[in-house]
């Protein structure tokens, strides 16, 4: 059942990437995948903060959620490590977690799973509409998968791919789920090597 729940989310993330490179009748295709934009969401902290806020800086973005048994602390583990491997250079990406479980993951709660990673993991909540707009600009797949022997324990199915925005706030790349450690902080560096 986890299994089957796993590749169909794979599947829809694999899927909206293939969506969101499809050029659009009448519109000049650019070769950039259509994926970020506005946002407005709460940090761990419970400030404010906005796409704008990242401007200038390269944003490492993953979504999932605090309760994820596997996937997510695997994906935040992975992306804490890159990051610590690459040194000084690592100044120019802020990492950032975004939930897709707002109804459990507050601040506080944020603020105390993020804290198990690093300390320049920045984790950002906000109201079900919010996340809703975040994951939509993002092409992530997302949904409850209720639990009815125990409600309150439900786990969430969503995509598993991490993004590098750019300075500009524009999308460079994704990285897949089975991006290892070194592959990722290899990537991360010739992305920020190629940059102006």
């Amino acid at each position: 059942m986890i299994f089957a729940a796993i590749v169909l989310a794979l599947a829809a993330g694999l899927g909206g990437y293939a969506l969101m490179n499809r050029q659009l009748p009448g519109h000049l295709s650019t070769g950039t995948a259509l994926v970020g934009g506005p946002f407005t969401l709460t940090d761990q902290y419970g400030r404010k903060v906005s796409e704008k806020d990242f401007l200038g800086r390269y944003m490492l973005v993953f979504f999932g959620f605090t309760y994820c048994p596997d996937i997510c602390p695997t994906e935040l583990q992975v992306m804490t490590a890159a990051l610590d491997a690459m040194g000084p250079a690592a100044e120019k990406i802020q990492p950032v977690f975004i939930t897709i479980d707002p109804e459990r993951d507050t601040p506080e709660v944020m603020k105390a799973y993020v804290g198990n990673f690093s300390p320049r993991l920045m984790g950002l909540t906000g109201t079900p509409e919010d996340i809703a707009a975040v994951a939509k600009a993002y092409r992530v797949y997302y949904a409850k998968a209720p639990n009815q022997a125990s409600p309150e324990s439900y786990l969430m199915d969503h995509s598993s791919i991490i993004y590098l925005m750019g300075p500009d706030g524009g999308f460079v790349k994704h990285f897949a789920f089975t991006t290892d450690v070194a592959k990722l902080t290899s990537e991360l560096q010739d992305a920020i090597a190629a940059s102006p």
